[in-house]
């Protein structure tokens, strides 16, 4: 099983990344660092918590003018590979921390678009956004029009109004159209890695302003086939919501040309830990696109329930088109969610609308 994320960093990662330093700055107390970076605390800190624990002691220990410790750095990081899953989340980190006086504002740009190539400054540009909003999204469409692929992709994944792991932006969450404006000239990016941050940041804010969304979508869906495929993963959330005009949109059949056929359950019951199999068919008068889903309502600790909606697939069927499902959905508890014994159940959808119901009881694990 693989290990959590936040374990990549730990002591020989860390050692490595101090004797590193001191190939350019000698002075660098590798053992100092790694006994304040690696303190009581650190094995209960989290993966954002243990980034920034390592970006505050770099301050510590690399030299207090700014401008010289970012020299080091610069020559430092060369030593990371450019991907996708970086592992240097604490030079950006430093920036943040050490860099958002007016002085060091240039100097602080130009070193997040050169780290963000080898760990995303996603979370760093935030505080920036925060502390100065209007200078910092012009900077942000500045890098929307870069030359690289993931200073570009900064310029969305940092405005998102609800990344994970990121400080919050709520003037965003209540007014987007900044945002709107860096996604603009994103929305037809050549590269897959800047269309999905496109996308992810346009679901975002159809959480909060599904209407907006609903409007931009009908605006860019048709012209582009990168940016269909932004309109379709960022409209995800409103799918799963049943939002009639979007399954409109993107081409889905009305449900009422979908039978369904011998939705069942194998079992009545399911014990925590094991999984519930549901089965059903379906037949299609015309050819039709269909999007099938299920949804689950869990009991919550309160006894209340709540429900979570999951993707079976998405396909065009031909006239008379038929298809059997056996689907298998998993009650072993998890960090993102942990089961309660009671009376759940579970719901077919196709095309947006439910078409059936069928309740089972979780039982606690044997």
């Amino acid at each position: 099983m693989a290990g959590l994320y936040k374990d990549r960093f730990n002591h020989e990662s860390l050692y490595k990344l101090a004797l590193e330093i001191q190939t350019v700055y000698d002075e660098f107390p590798a053992e100092a660092f790694l006994n304040s970076t690696m303190d009581k605390a650190w094995d209960c800190l989290e993966f954002k918590q243990r980034i920034m624990q390592i970006s505050m002691n770099l301050g510590k220990y690399l030299p207090a003018d700014y401008k010289r410790a970012i020299q080091i750095i610069n020559q430092v990081i060369r030593n990371y590979e450019i991907s996708l899953d970086g592992f240097a989340f604490f030079f950006p980190g430093f920036v943040e921390l050490y860099g958002q006086d007016q002085e060091n504002w240039d100097v602080s740009m130009a070193a997040l678009a050169r780290y963000t190539q080898y760990a995303s400054a996603e979370f760093a540009v935030r505080a920036f956004i925060l502390n100065d909003e209007e200078r910092m999204m012009a900077q942000m469409a500045a890098w929307a029009k870069d030359d690289n692929e993931h200073v570009r992709r900064l310029a969305s994944e940092g405005c998102r109004p609800r990344l994970p792991w990121g400080q919050a932006l709520p003037s965003f969450q209540k007014n987007p159209v900044p945002v709107l404006c860096i996604l603009e000239l994103l929305k037809a990016d050549p590269s897959p890695y800047v269309r999905k941050s496109v996308a992810n940041n346009l679901n975002d804010i159809s959480k909060t302003h599904p209407d907006l969304v609903v409007k931009i979508a009908r605006d860019w869906y048709g012209k582009d086939k990168g940016t269909d495929w932004i309109v379709r993963h960022g409209c995800r959330t409103l799918l799963k919501k049943g939002r009639r005009d979007v399954f409109d949109l993107l081409g889905f059949a009305d449900a009422d040309c979908v039978k369904v056929y011998g939705f069942s359950l194998v079992s009545a019951s399911v014990s925590i830990g094991a999984d519930m199999i549901f089965s059903f068919e379906i037949e299609t008068k015309k050819a039709a696109k269909v999007r099938l889903e299920y949804g689950i309502d869990y009991v919550k600790s309160s006894g209340r329930r709540n429900r979570k909606i999951f993707q079976i697939s998405q396909l065009t069927f031909k006239a008379d088109g038929k298809k059997s499902y056996t689907k298998s959905h998993s009650f072993a508890d998890k960090s993102t969610r942990k089961h309660y014994p009671g009376i759940h159940s579970v719901t077919l959808i196709v095309n947006g609308a439910e078409r059936g119901t069928l309740d089972f009881e979780v039982l606690a694990a044997l």
